[in-house]
Parts: C-alpha cells; sequence; structure tokens
C-alpha cells in the first residue's frame, strides 16, 4: 500500500469513525469539525469528495441534500476491519487529546472536565442510580458530580439514543489535565482491576497497557464483568477499576497542590501516590519517578453491570462544563 493511499484510508476511516457516533446523518461541515478532533485537517469541500468516494462503493448514504450522511451496515464493518494498526494506541490518543483539552480552573469553579458517557435503558435507570449511589458515597470514583441526559440531548458531542438515559460520571483524565496545565508531566501507562482488601489497595490483578489497545481498558474490564465494585463499597473487600500513572519526583510537592485543589472542587481520583522509585501495589517504578493511581470513573457504572444491568459504555468520550454538573444524590 502506498503512503498516498495509506493516508486516503485514514481520512476515510476517520469519517466513518465520526458518523458511526451519530445517531442521525450529518453534512459535510460537522463531519469535518469533528474529525478535527482526531487530528485529521480535512476541509468541508475535501470532505464532500471523500463522502462521494464512499458512497459509490457503499459506505455511506445519502439522506438528503439537507440531512447529509449516514454510514452503512457495510461502513460499520468496513470500520470494524479497517487500520488495524491505527487503531492500536487509539486509547493512549484519546488521553492525551481530552488531557490538553481539560481547561478546569478550580479558583473559579468554571472550565471544561473530561467525562465517561454511560447509555441504560429508561426503564433500568433508577435501578441503576440505586446500585450506584453506594459507589460514589464510598469515594470509589473520580467525584459524585455527574450529568443527565434523556434520549435526543446532548452530552458533550455525544446524543442519546431513542429509549436511553445517558449518565456522565467525571473521568480520571481529569487528574492528567490540571497535572498537565500546572507543568507536571504525566506518563500514562494502563487501566487495570485493583484488589482492595480491607479497604486499602494491594495489587493490580488485571491490567492493559493504553499503548497497545485501541479500547478503554476500563470498558473491556465491565463488559467482561471482572470487577465487585459493589463488595468494595459495601465491607471494603473486592476488585475495582483503577488506572496507573508515573510522575518525575520532582514535581511531588507541585502535584500535591494540584490535587487538593481538586478536592475542594469536590473532584479527586487520585487513590494512592507513591514513593520515590519504589514499587506500588506490585508496579515497579522507574528510577526518579512516583508511581500514582488514579480510581476508576466507571466504577459506579461497573457495580451496576455488576447486578446485571447492562450500559452502553463510552469511556473518555466527551468535555463537558464543571457548572452543569450535579450531585449524584440530588438525582
Amino acid at each position: 500500500m502506498s503512503f498516498e493511499t495509506q493516508g486516503i484510508e485514514r481520512k476515510e476511516f476517520s469519517i466513518l469513525k465520526v458518523l458511526s457516533n451519530s445517531p442521525q446523518a450529518m453534512g459535510a461541515r460537522v463531519i469535518a469539525r469533528h474529525i478535527k478532533g482526531l487530528g485529521i485537517e480535512l476541509s468541508e469541500r475535501a470532505v464532500r469528495y471523500h463522502l462521494r468516494l464512499m458512497d459509490e462503493r457503499g459506505l455511506t448514504r445519502l439522506e438528503g441534500r439537507r440531512e447529509g450522511r449516514v454510514i452503512t451496515e457495510l461502513g460499520f464493518t468496513e470500520l470494524k476491519k479497517a487500520l488495524v494498526n491505527d487503531k492500536v494506541g487509539f486509547a493512549f490518543s484519546k488521553i492525551e487529546t481530552l488531557a490538553f483539552h481539560t481547561n478546569f480552573d478550580w479558583d473559579k469553579r468554571t472550565g471544561s472536565i473530561p467525562v465517561n458517557v454511560s447509555f441504560f435503558r429508561e426503564e433500568n435507570f433508577r435501578k441503576a442510580l440505586k446500585i450506584m449511589k453506594p459507589v460514589f458515597r464510598a469515594g470509589l470514583c473520580v467525584s459524585d458530580l455527574v450529568a443527565v441526559a434523556g434520549e435526543g440531548e446532548n452530552i458533550g458531542e455525544l446524543i442519546v439514543p431513542q429509549g436511553k438515559v445517558a449518565l456522565a460520571t467525571v473521568c480520571s483524565i481529569l487528574v492528567n489535565g490540571t497535572l498537565l496545565k500546572a507543568g507536571v508531566p504525566v506518563d500514562s501507562r494502563f487501566g487495570g482491576i485493583l484488589q482492595i482488601q480491607n479497604h486499602k489497595p494491594l495489587r493490580f490483578t488485571e491490567l492493559i497497557h493504553y499503548s497497545g489497545s485501541s479500547l478503554d481498558p476500563s470498558e473491556i474490564f465491565i463488559r467482561a464483568r471482572m470487577t465487585s465494585v459493589a463488595g468494595v463499597a459495601d465491607n471494603g473487600n473486592g476488585e475495582i477499576l483503577a488506572n496507573y500513572r508515573e510522575i518525575p519526583a520532582v514535581c511531588r510537592p507541585l502535584a500535591e497542590e494540584v490535587i487538593a485543589n481538586l478536592k475542594d472542587a469536590g473532584l479527586d481520583g487520585i487513590f494512592l501516590m507513591g514513593n520515590v522509585s519504589e514499587p506500588i501495589c506490585e508496579i515497579p517504578v522507574d528510577l526518579n519517578r512516583i508511581g500514582v493511581i488514579l480510581i476508576g470513573g466507571l466504577n459506579p457504572v461497573a457495580a451496576a453491570q455488576e447486578a446485571g444491568i447492562d450500559s452502553e459504555n463510552h469511556a473518555m468520550s466527551a468535555l463537558v462544563d464543571y457548572q452543569t454538573l450535579v450531585k449524584v444524590d440530588e438525582l
């Protein structure tokens, strides 16, 4: 495959990706804006050109001159198979992009913060909330601040499908973003399953490195029902979603200041910070580095899944205004 052909496929893959995330037809102008967030720069005219080619191949379909395009079944199939090498490390790329766009100001309590979005069936949402609230109260999440949206409404750029309710939970990438803005470089290594014993973190029992994954590890672990979050909330024993980061040892005082300011705003995410160059939860730490364990923002949703309430999860999927969030107990 030539470099030029590979470049065209990457652009078409990005267009298909954007269309696959929308329940409605999209025009070239809107598509061009969305794929810019994926790191692809295409003009509205260039998007129209690629859409015509994709129409001819049956990957997209014109719904009307005003309505725009939708992805076809063949397009979905192609999306699943296409550019495997590009998909590897996609989770890591999402972390970096969301961290960069996080601009929360803890003094003014304003700005955008990253969230995970979970879709529940309307008839299951109240039951799911009842299961999730003890997990929020136990602090097994980044924050007890959430956002809820109904059918046809938006959270970030995601539109809630018919018959569904969306719950946005604060994502641990908030920590990456605020540390980055404060001048602390963060090395995001992996997401995993963290064993908790007597309310204390013991060790990681499973892990998936971001650099080798096309999906967020939390989505995989929830779907496989590998957690026991409800048990941790109830008696301090079980397995939860957690993420591992490293920061330079010299940045510890600054990192601790950032964490304290986040806590004052009802945002946390730091579960444990280790000592210089010392292993943390049986994970070896590089020289002059500090291991940091972040708690998974989707732990409440994992508890609902454990109870048999399915959800469609989009980890690290959107940015929302901090001031639009409400405490989960107010729902």
